[in-house]
């Protein structure tokens, strides 16, 4: 028994798993002309029939409704206004990065202004810091002057972040995670409208008394 070939697969429609064409395998669809036209429910092939007399597609674009949702348009031009909108709704996206700012127990006071500042620097590009400290031998002994760092670096930071997680040890380590602070919440407010102060009453009876005339 003779069989029509199955037409190769489209790389594109593969890639974005979209079903044009012969590929559209439902009994019936409901199909929407290049215009946005409602044309009703008929067979595939019959939808097809009239996309290929406007040198068009028959692009499956609701794969899921009851019956399948189609329309007649250029594939091609649909595809790079998809790829064009995923470009968009991507560039939108703000890709949090956590960076790391590294102490020691016995940091000194320039390299702890060095480093809060990059820690304030990287909060306000957006991005998360992770505050650590690292104990060493006999250093253990005395955490309390690592937590007394750490929290110092949460203090200075002030309104530029938020602390997401406070200070805790983990193995010989201690860290806190700090997010950057919203803008609304780090913006200041307005300053007060300065308000004039009312002209003496003398001063405005002059002003509308006109003088006698002699």
């Amino acid at each position: 028994m003779w069989r029509r070939p199955i037409p190769p697969i489209d790389k594109r429609s593969a890639k974005s798993f979209i079903r044009t064409n012969e590929r559209i395998r439902a009994r019936e669809v409901r199909v929407i002309d290049e215009n946005g036209e409602q044309l009703g429910v008929m067979a595939p092939f019959d939808a097809l029939k009239m996309a290929r007399e406007r040198t068009l597609d028959l692009v499956e674009i609701s794969p899921n409704a009851v019956p399948p949702v189609c329309k007649i348009q250029d594939y091609g031009k649909f595809l790079y206004e998809k790829d064009k909108s995923d470009r968009a709704a991507r560039k939108k996206q703000k890709v949090i990065i956590i960076k790391e700012v590294k102490f020691s127990v016995t940091v000194d006071e320039h390299d702890y202004q060095t480093k809060k500042n990059q820690a304030v620097r990287f909060l306000g590009d957006g991005d998360k810091v992770k505050a650590s400290l690292r104990f060493k031998g006999r250093q253990m002994a005395h955490r309390d002057l690592g937590y007394k760092i750490i929290n110092r670096l949460i203090l200075d930071i002030g309104e530029a972040g938020l602390v997401e997680f406070m200070p805790r040890m983990e193995g010989t380590t201690l860290h806190a995670i700090i997010a950057p602070a919203k803008k609304a919440e780090i913006q200041q407010p307005p300053a007060p409208k300065k308000i004039s102060a009312p002209r003496p009453v003398e001063a405005v009876e002059e002003a509308v008394v006109s003088p006698v005339e002699a």
